[in-house]
């Protein structure tokens, strides 16, 4: 995991600086495995959250706030009683171990100074709170380890503190390096990063890649595949991040998925520079704070994109369903028009046609070459009952191609308009974004409000993407189908130029006119960002419409979103990822959320 010794080093030596001296406040239990701890330290308000989660165990200064429960649960009202209104006066990290302790200073009932010790054990889903006392007795922990759970170690209440069971590893603060590289030559069959991993105190798989990476080595290679000249450069790689190590010149980086900083990947207190993209700050609890807030933003808008997709996928399922059944009823009643013929022959052929005949053959007079039709005919049916027959199996298959032309229009708009909605879900990058899709279903019927739902109605909508040319121009982008609308409908001026993909769900791109023509690099501009927010992102050769705004109607009794226009021209780009990234940045996207 990416907080490992090293990161914990920085983090206890960052927090000794901040909060030595300051006092605890209040103390919270938001979650089941985390406290939050309000302190006063040199003039200014901290947050110290400690979390023993265990996919996201950690220690850090944050800004975030989250509801508390009505009734604290016990460990948070034992940390009252014990620390509330103490003094912090050392915080301790233990020889490259993920364990860090907040050492209070505190009066008991008895007006008696005592100190204790709140240590942390960043140790995946073995991770815990502690708090002991002054003879390192535990006091109790967030979570309890009974001899059930593990023979090795015991974590309940009067149970004296041990340490982890250590293991055979090197400090790297320590290590000598020319005898650690004479051990590694020896090894055989294991790979290299794996080999550092199960060596060095304090480093994650991320560093031993890091190591790898620096050292132009593949991290995968096996030690007894490595050439001298390989090992020397994972010698010397080694060797300078273990010198950032020891002489505590951190760089705390945080590395995104790409430049809209919606993913992060990893974060680290030294550079890790096999990500391309990377954001630093001087505070390693910054970068764990946005790091972990990020990614808990990102996993609830999986999951409350999920919600929706499943519905909308439903519906889509159903649609296509009902498109398909349409489109057979019309390859079935395809040849209707043979009916009327045959009845229209029978007719004028009435008086030669035998009773009781099973078929007749006639002259078809609409041919041009005088073919000759061969009609079935009911035989206990008279010649002008079977011309009737057939006139009403014309009628039914006439009614029933009208009604299915007619379904099927309507089922193609509908599907148009589901795979809108998921463009808009797949594209949104807030909470918002996702309510205000989910809002828009419920308008148009496909949800049922919710009674929360109801009670955020006063929230204020968001404004669309915004975008500057390089010729100056601002260009408009629609987050969903409803800011579209209003974003084509009401905001734009007739004059202003309207850009859609052609054929594929997309955002409604509007550039807003000045004087004179808008410029061709404009008009590239906007379409490489018209392809972007839409299905065809990812795809090459995007044809883009685009035409004045004046020529855009939308149809009486259409769902959001959905326009007709008239008067367009279409033009060819490619959305290159890199392409988009750089307009991105040279444009600095304005989100006004």
């Amino acid at each position: 995991m990416p907080f490992d010794g090293v990161v914990a080093k920085n983090v206890a030596m960052e927090l000794y600086d901040i909060l030595v001296g300051g006092r605890i406040d209040k103390i919270y239990q938001p979650e089941q495995d985390e406290i939050l701890i309000h302190i006063r330290a040199k003039g200014q308000n901290y947050k110290l959250l400690l979390s023993a989660n265990a996919s996201y165990p950690r220690i850090h200064l944050t800004s975030l706030s989250k509801e508390n429960p009505m009734n604290p649960p016990v460990f948070c009202m034992l940390l009252r009683k014990h620390l509330q209104g103490g003094r912090i006066v050392n915080i301790e990290f233990y020889d490259f171990e993920r364990i860090i302790s907040v050492h209070v200073e505190a009066l008991n009932e008895m007006g008696d100074t005592t100190y204790k010790k709140l240590l942390i054990e960043i140790m995946g889903k073995h991770s815990n709170i502690i708090l002991l006392n002054d003879n390192d007795i535990i006091i109790d922990s967030i979570k309890h380890i009974d001899s059930d759970i593990s023979r090795v170690r015991e974590v309940m209440p009067a149970r004296l503190y041990t340490f982890p069971p250590g293991q055979d590893k090197e400090n790297p603060e320590k290590i000598n390096l020319d005898e650690f590289m004479k051990k590694t030559k020896s090894q055989s069959g294991i790979r290299i990063s794996k080999y550092l991993l199960n060596s060095i105190k304090g480093f994650s798989p991320l560093l031993c890649d890091e190591v790898c990476y620096r050292a132009q080595v593949d991290a995968k290679t096996p030690i007894d595949k490595l050439t001298d000249e390989e090992l020397e450069k994972i010698k010397n790689s080694l060797s300078e991040i273990i010198l950032k190590i020891s002489s505590s010149n951190f760089t705390p980086c945080i590395a995104w998925s790409d430049q809209t900083k919606r993913k992060p990947l990893d974060f680290h207190s030294l550079e890790i520079t096999q990500y391309p993209i990377l954001e630093y700050n001087s505070s390693i609890c910054h970068i764990l704070d946005l790091f972990y807030t990020s990614k808990d933003n990102a996993e609830r808008l999986v999951q409350k994109k999920s919600a929706l997709n499943k519905i909308l996928n439903n519906y889509l399922d159903r649609c296509n369903k009902k498109i398909a059944i349409h489109q057979d009823t019309l390859r079935q009643v395809a040849d209707r028009d043979k009916f009327k013929l045959y009845g229209e022959l029978i007719t004028a052929n009435i008086y030669c046609i035998p009773k009781n005949a099973k078929k007749v053959s006639l002259l078809n007079y609409y041919s041009e070459n005088n073919e000759y039709i061969d009609i079935p005919l009911d035989e206990n049916l008279l010649p002008q009952d079977n011309a009737q027959m057939y006139f009403k199996k014309f009628a039914k298959a006439k009614n029933a191609f009208n009604y299915a032309s007619a379904q099927l229009e309507d089922a193609y708009k509908e599907l148009e308009y589901i795979e809108s909605v998921i463009q808009n879900l797949d594209s949104a990058t807030s909470t918002q974004e996702i309510e205000e899709i989910r809002q828009e279903l419920v308008n148009v019927g496909y949800l049922s409000e919710s009674r929360s739902s109801k009670n955020k109605k006063n929230v204020r909508p968001l404004e669309p993407y915004r975008y500057k040319s390089s010729d100056g121009y601002d260009i408009l982008v629609g987050r969903n189908n409803v800011q579209n609308d209003i974003l084509t409908l009401k905001t734009a001026s007739s004059n202003d130029l309207w850009l859609h993909t052609k054929n594929i769900p997309g955002s409604h791109v509007i550039v807003k006119k000045q004087a004179g023509d808008i410029p061709d690099t404009t008009l590239i501009e906007a379409a490489l960002i018209a392809a972007y927010h839409s299905k065809g992102k990812m795809s090459s050769h995007v044809e883009v419409d685009y035409t004045q705004v004046k020529n855009v109607k939308k149809p009486k009794g259409a769902k959001p979103g959905m326009v007709t226009y008239v008067n367009y021209k279409t033009i060819v780009v490619t959305p290159d990822e890199n392409k988009i990234r750089n307009l991105e940045y040279k444009y600095k996207k304005v989100d006004k959320e």
